[in-house]
């Protein structure tokens, strides 16, 4: 069976329901086709305990009051933790060396050190360059390991492999940028409701484009999807493994883009036990090395809920999910006993381990850029002929990587497609 339509939207997403809603409210006919089961994308949580929400994906309305689905929650009456936006700051960071907790001078230390690299890096920034972060900090310090670590779990890639300039354009210009404000109910599901109202095609996976002719010919595994023009949401992840056959191919600087912001792995291991395991003074998050360990870091009872979140990216998030589940819950368990004692061990009730590297929707987390590749968002976000429009966190750019840019981005791509059907 073939539908006609003016707009194809490929994701159902973050990206690709804003930009439906958008064209909804132009009066533009659209049809949205997902592959998966479920809408919401990169934006998805599970109960790991009654009324105990944990999300796999995106987790925080990262730069607090600028982010949208601030008000967006509360048009849908669904709280948000404003209490615990600060859950990052240096107020409520913990720093452990082999189960000793820094203190005074020696925690001053730990930050100097982590201060002194942020000040390199945007002094490289600021000259115009576009640097491997790995070649402007110090790597001799005792604290490189756990900084290194830090990095690669915010960035998805390791620092040898990430744009200085890319890191440090997040979050540029907005206020309260160290503003993350947690969803207590889950961000996943906060992004299904608001969500809920948009037509979307599911497990309709989309195996060519083909805009050889006028229009856009979508082939899906429901069926042929015609339209005018068609708005592209997928990962980087699925564009550069060829996941999507186009016809005619792509150009060679949109697989270029989408090649130089590959989409890395930053895995989460949410662990919840039967009682508080953490204190009065244990919430908040926590830096953690051992002599013989990976460094993590972890969050402790964001929301006075017994689980603690432990993060890991780059190459060793890679290596832990090819070793299975039970590799990431021991991985995740030893470092908080690391810092609460081995006692917490005897209270676990259940851990859910994220596996985004294998993930077939995304093939990755979130986009990072490579050295010397910032300026690809900027590529990645032109349409082609004026009938292949993308949006996605990876077209977002000092938003990038998290799902309010990939909302923004399909604002700008509705109004993009508005200027497009006027000419037509």
């Amino acid at each position: 069976m073939t539908i006609e339509t003016d707009v194809a939207i490929i994701g159902a997403g973050s990206a690709g329901l804003s930009t439906a809603k958008a064209l909804r409210e132009k009066g533009i006919a659209f049809q949205v086709v997902e592959g998966s089961h479920r809408i919401g994308g990169r934006a998805y949580s599970e109960e790991i305990a009654p009324g105990v929400w944990f999300d796999l994906g995106c987790s925080y309305l990262h730069l607090g009051d600028a982010n949208p689905f601030k008000d967006i929650a509360a048009s849908l009456d669904i709280p948000l933790c404003h209490e615990r936006a600060d859950m990052f700051s240096d107020e409520n960071l913990n720093a452990w060396d082999n189960g000793r907790r820094l203190e005074g001078a020696a925690l001053k230390a730990f930050l100097d050190y982590r201060d002194a690299n942020e000040a390199s890096i945007a002094a490289s920034v600021a000259r115009g360059e576009d640097r491997a972060i790995v070649d402007l900090i110090d790597m001799e310090s005792e604290f490189a390991p756990s900084y290194i670590n830090g990095l690669a779990s915010l960035n998805t890639l390791d620092v040898d492999e990430t744009s200085a300039k890319d890191y440090l354009d997040f979050g540029a210009g907005y206020e309260g940028r160290h503003l993350d404000i947690p969803v207590p109910d889950g961000y996943g599901n906060l992004v299904k409701a608001w969500g809920a109202d948009v037509p979307v095609t599911l497990n309709a996976k989309v195996e060519e484009i083909d805009f050889t002719g006028p229009g856009v010919t979508i082939k899906t595994a429901k069926g042929d999807l015609k339209a005018k023009l068609a708005v592209i949401t997928v990962s980087t992840g699925i564009l550069a493994a060829g996941d999507i056959k186009f016809t005619p191919a792509l150009p060679s600087e949109k697989l270029d883009a989408a090649r130089g912001l590959p989409c890395g792995t930053e895995n989460k291991i949410c662990v919840h036990f039967d009682t508080d395991v953490f204190g009065a003074d244990g919430t908040g998050y926590h830096r953690t090395w051992t002599d013989d360990d990976e460094p993590s870091g972890f969050e402790a009872s964001v929301m006075g809920l017994n689980t603690a979140i432990v993060f890991t990216g780059g190459r060793h998030a890679i290596w832990l999910e090819r070793q299975g589940q039970q590799a990431g819950h021991d991985y995740a368990v030893n470092q908080i006993a690391n810092v609460f004692g081995n006692d917490i061990r005897n209270h676990i009730t259940r851990s859910i381990v994220t596996a985004w590297t294998t993930e077939p929707w995304t093939r990755g987390s979130y986009s990072c850029a490579l050295p010397g590749q910032a300026y690809q968002r900027e590529t990645m976000k032109q349409s082609v002929e004026e009938r292949l429009f993308f949006a996605g966190e990876a077209t977002a750019i000092g938003v990038n990587s998290t799902c309010h840019g990939a909302y923004l981005s399909g604002l700008r791509v509705a109004e993009e497609i508005v200027a497009a059907l006027a000419q037509k």
